[in-house]
């Protein structure tokens, strides 16, 4: 059986309800959705907003995806309004909230799209790395995501869990396409996602994160070995996680080192092509040796004109041609323009 997504919450060690709530459903042959859902505290009714949230996004995920993007979207200001209705129906409910982050990936195509309200978190592992894909919408959240806070100080901050965008805190989110956030990120054979709840981030660095993730086992283990750390730090929050991954086998290409033929035909099978062939190149030594062979034979050529030369201007000259004597030119009614033989 293909290990493709799971997902686990617990109440954790502290609080004696469980505000959280997870999706973890296959959309279709490669579609996959992953949500984390957490009922804002200390307000009356978060666990309903949570419930809310997940039968509304089911709901909606369970019709065909068209087009991925306006579903996310749709989704959340679906929910919005179906808390609203609720905060209408029931007064006892009326500061009820959530916070979610809900991710599709699409393994046809190797994508992941996602949306993100509040403070839970999508995660993105690949070839031992953790990245963080989303933005926390909180006073600590801001000063992490921009280098003002480590990660230690934010975990221990008294401030942590203030958050300042929710569903149910404004009616009108339509109105205001910043308020939510959206992203779509490659998601490769080999990647896994990994979407949670503050109550494993707030108790669980991200190198124990790293470690549960790159170890051996299934999908479900991992999200059991997650929880467990979250409640063995202190568990002091609820704690949901899902994880999904990329199934399809990983890439890998050999280095080859390049081979070229000795012989690009065959001369006994096909006799009519011939083949070109080449010397291998001269060494320096006999390069050397080349050039001064030639060099004599030059110089032989040279002398043996030269002696033609003179041997020639023995011979009687021309009467009527220019004659030089002891360096001086004499004519005798020629052109001086026609030819002069030096001797």
């Amino acid at each position: 059986m293909i290990d493709i997504l799971s997902g686990m919450t617990d109440t954790g060690r502290l609080r004696s309800n469980n505000e959280d709530a997870f999706i973890a459903l296959q959309v279709s042959d490669s579609l996959f959705a992953a949500c984390v859902i957490d009922g804002v505290g200390g307000y009356n009714g978060g666990e309903v907003a949570a419930a809310i949230a997940k039968e509304t996004i089911e709901d909606l995920l369970r019709q065909p995806v068209v087009n991925v993007e306006e579903t996310l979207e749709g989704a959340i200001r679906l929910t919005n309004a179906r808390i609203f209705e609720e905060k209408l129906r029931d007064t006892q409910n009326s500061r009820m909230a959530c916070v979610l982050t809900l991710a599709i990936a699409n393994t046809d195509k190797n994508q992941l799209h996602y949306i993100h309200i509040g403070d839970t978190r999508l995660y993105l592992f690949r070839d031992g790395s953790l990245v963080k894909l989303t933005r926390d919408h909180s006073f600590v959240g801001f000063l992490e995501d921009s280098g003002r806070m480590d990660e230690q100080a934010a975990m221990e901050h008294p401030r942590r869990n203030e958050i300042n965008k929710a569903l149910g805190f404004d009616e009108h989110i339509e109105a205001r396409s910043d308020y939510w956030e959206t992203g779509t990120s490659p998601f490769l054979p080999g990647d896994l996602i990994l979407v949670c709840s503050d109550g494993l981030t707030d108790m669980v660095p991200s190198n124990d994160i790293i470690a549960v993730l790159s170890g051996e086992g299934e999908l479900q283990n991992k999200c059991e070995r997650l929880i467990k750390a979250a409640n063995d730090a202190g568990g002091k929050d609820n704690v949901s996680v899902v994880i999904v991954q990329n199934y399809k086998q990983k890439q890998q290409y050999e280095a080859l080192r390049p081979s070229f033929p000795t012989k690009l035909v065959d001369e006994a099978h096909d006799p009519e092509v011939v083949v070109p062939t080449v010397a291998p190149p001269a060494s320096k030594k006999n390069s050397k040796w080349l050039i001064i062979a030639a060099s004599i034979v030059l110089l032989l050529i040279v002398a043996i004109l030269i002696w033609l030369k003179f041997k020639g201007s023995n011979q009687p000259s021309s009467p009527t041609g220019p004659v030089i004597h002891a360096g001086s030119i004499t004519a005798n009614h020629w052109n001086l323009n026609n030819s002069i033989i030096w001797r």
